[in-house]
């Protein structure tokens, strides 16, 4: 679980971070204000800026001061500010450089290998762009930057961590924080956090069989200091939640997914991890899993584990905690508590001490769908009166006719060939906490999607099996720290449980961009919408604010664009967003010509760790989409294991029965678009195009 490997570092006793802190970022532990130097803005994630010149009072004033394209990629992550330059991570073919004004391309990669562009937080110019050494797809920089000791620190896909000059782009040094060799999959997962002079990173992805963990490395010269592994090893504390019998924790998965958060006080730090793997197998993995799925505490110092919280056990349903866990400080019956937040996929809100890892609130075992043959947990935690984020259970209103209905941590088996499971409600977009209102704010999402499983534990499909006809949207939620109630919330034309989540201020905005490339400002008290902006692409990262020049701006990263934002600004808006699916899904995929349909598949998982993971679906259609011309004949051939048949929506047609390795071929005369499903299995959905 934990191998420690203490260099010569400022991560003594206690009784010397005060002095440590004081000499690298003593503003790290408290919510920013002039800078943005980390993810979540400081080591609390609280992603809450002290700044207030711009307010509701005068956000019709507000406009884009400038705007920058980024060389060479997109980036999904947010700007950090440091000392009037923000550093942006980002794809990137070439490597610049500055003489005074003049930028110019030093080298020319052309293998698309991703980079750190320096801008001047005031103008949007650029200052340099550093691009790491590394073959086509070795070193794209994957989740975000942070800054320290005068270093910009990244993660890369290749499990390497960069530090580079802050002022120039000069490599400092490039450390290794995952294994040696870099087994396929591994990689850095989220944005570096600095903290007593160590930059701590997540490794993910359990996903793939990885085993995840959060790393340290020293600032000064990128060595392993110590890292923590999700799944704890044979004889170590928690490993008896594993089959002892196998060795499945190996590949146990656990991924951390998000940025750590810090308390240098207590010399502690925290993260949530992920799922186990294989994600859906439960049958190989009996126990509750640990520590996957959960939230953890260490020792900042040496990695040691301190108490952990599960959030879901022995996980078959992806449940990660992706975003990051958020410190605030809570008012538990007239005490001052350090408190801890964090965010389940189903929209629950947990609460704890974060000195202890005891709840602040009860929290009760409730039962769910059971599956024995997966080894099925008996209960899941939930907190006891407190409001969810979206809805425990599908909604009837949210999917068409045909499916079993069910709710979150249902577990699901092979021979259950229909069930609707709820999306995703919170994920990866991370919330933020307001001292001001005492609220959290949390973007969501309300969906549903057909779950299925193979009788191969170790396929994965990636995601539920498009239907056409379920309905979807957003929610953006105030969540009261004290009550544990939702205060206020607005409903939004899309999901939103990724993506750029929530930013506020003490000027009482909150700040959240959207899929169609709007950044907006809501009244924080209210949830009224004051103002928004068109940026031209999704807005896909958390916003920034900072102060540069004595002005508040407001930053983001839209595609390949950095816009930010001051009262007075001038820049005219993108002249339109990117295209938006509809809040209904509907057919999706390419239309084939022909007249031959088959009646099941044989898929390939995602993720290809076995060379056994197939799929084969009794309930298909191939194509699901299929065109032919009036006159022409369509024969749907049965290659499953059961009888099936293929009706139109609106009655014109049906095979009638069609056993197993037999066929019915129809002639289409009248022209037409047809939805067809089946008699006897109405969740399955074709669609047949006849023309002129």
């Amino acid at each position: 679980m934990v191998r420690v490997f203490v260099r010569g570092l400022c991560v003594g006793a206690l009784a010397l971070i005060s002095a440590c802190d004081s000499q690298q970022n003593p503003d790290l532990a408290a919510p920013p204000s002039v800078d943005w130097p980390l993810h979540g803005g400081h080591w609390g994630n609280t992603r809450h800026s002290t700044l207030k010149d711009i307010s509701p009072d005068n956000i019709s004033d507000l406009g884009a001061v400038w705007k920058t394209e980024l060389k060479g990629g997109v980036s999904r992550d947010v700007p950090v500010v440091v000392d009037g330059l923000m550093f942006v991570p980002a794809g990137g073919s070439s490597v610049y450089a500055s003489q005074g004004d003049a930028v110019a391309v030093v080298e020319d990669t052309g293998d698309g290998v991703g980079g750190i562009t320096a801008l001047n937080a005031a103008t949007g110019e650029i200052v340099w762009q550093y691009t790491p050494r590394g073959g086509a797809g070795v070193s794209v920089l994957v989740k975000g930057a942070a800054t320290g000791e005068g270093m910009v620190f990244v993660g890369l896909n290749d499990a390497h961590v960069v530090a580079v000059d802050q002022k120039t782009g000069e490599e400092i040094w490039n450390g290794r924080a995952g294994a040696d060799p870099v087994p396929p999959g591994e990689f850095i997962a989220a944005a570096p956090i600095y903290a007593r002079g160590m930059v701590l990173v997540g490794i993910g992805s359990g996903d793939a069989g990885i085993s995840g963990r959060t790393v340290a490395l020293d600032a000064k010269t990128g060595e392993k200091v110590w890292e923590f592994r999700s799944v704890p090893g044979r004889g170590e504390p928690g490993n008896e939640t594993w089959p002892q019998d196998t060795d499945a924790w190996k590949q146990g998965g656990g991924g951390v997914w998000a940025s750590q958060a810090v308390d240098a006080e207590l010399g502690l730090a925290y993260f949530g991890t992920g799922n186990a793997f294989p994600m859906q197998g439960g049958e190989v993995r009996a126990g509750d899993n640990l520590y996957t799925t959960s939230v953890v505490a260490v020792d900042l110092a040496t990695g040691e584990y301190r108490w952990h919280f599960q959030m879901t056990r022995h996980d078959m349903w992806e449940a990660d905690v992706g975003a990051p866990v958020v410190l605030y400080d809570a008012n538990v019956n007239g005490e001052t508590v350090p408190a801890l937040a964090a965010m389940r996929m189903d929209g629950h809100v947990f609460l704890f001490n974060r000195e202890t890892g005891e709840p602040l609130h009860p929290i009760e075992d409730l039962p769910r769908r059971q599956v024995a043959r997966l080894h099925s947990a008996a209960t899941q935690p939930f907190p006891v009166d407190a409001d969810q984020v979206g809805f425990p259970c599908v909604q009837e209103d949210l999917v068409p006719a045909g499916f079993e209905l069910g709710c979150f941590f249902d577990a699901v088996d092979y021979d259950d060939p229909n069930i609707m499971l709820p999306g995703s409600a919170t994920r990866f977009a991370p919330m933020s906490y307001s001292p001001e209102t005492n609220h959290f704010y949390i973007t969501g999402s309300v969906s549903a999607g057909w779950t299925r499983r193979a009788r191969d534990p170790y396929y994965f499909s990636g995601g539920s099996t498009p239907v056409p006809g379920i309905k979807s949207y957003g929610l953006l939620v105030a969540f009261d720290a004290a009550t544990r109630k939702i205060s206020w919330q607005k409903e939004l034309p899309r999901p939103i449980s990724n993506g750029s989540g929530a930013t506020t201020t003490a000027g009482g905005l909150l700040l959240h961009g959207e899929p169609d490339g709007n950044l907006q400002a809501y009244d924080a008290r209210t949830g009224s919408l004051l103002w928004q902006f068109q940026t031209g692409a999704a807005v896909a990262g958390p916003v920034a604010v900072y102060e540069a020049e004595g002005k508040q701006f407001i930053s983001v990263i839209a595609g390949q664009t950095v816009w930010s934002f001051a009262l007075g600004g001038t820049v005219d808006p993108a002249a339109g967003g990117p295209p938006q699916p509809d809040s209904v899904s509907g057919f999706a995929g390419r239309v084939v010509p022909t007249g031959e349909i088959l009646m099941a598949d044989q898929q390939d998982s995602t993720i290809s760790l076995h060379a056994r993971e197939k799929f084969t679906d009794d309930y298909a259609l191939v194509p699901v989409r299929a065109r032919i011309d009036v006159g022409d004949t369509v024969t749907w051939t049965n290659n499953s294991e059961i009888t099936r048949d293929v009706t139109a929506e609106d009655g014109s047609w049906a095979s009638g029965p069609i056993p197993p390795g037999k066929s019915a071929t129809m002639t289409f005369n009248t022209p037409g678009l047809f939805t067809y499903t089946s008699k006897e299995h109405p969740w399955i959905y074709g669609q047949l195009i006849v023309e002129e």
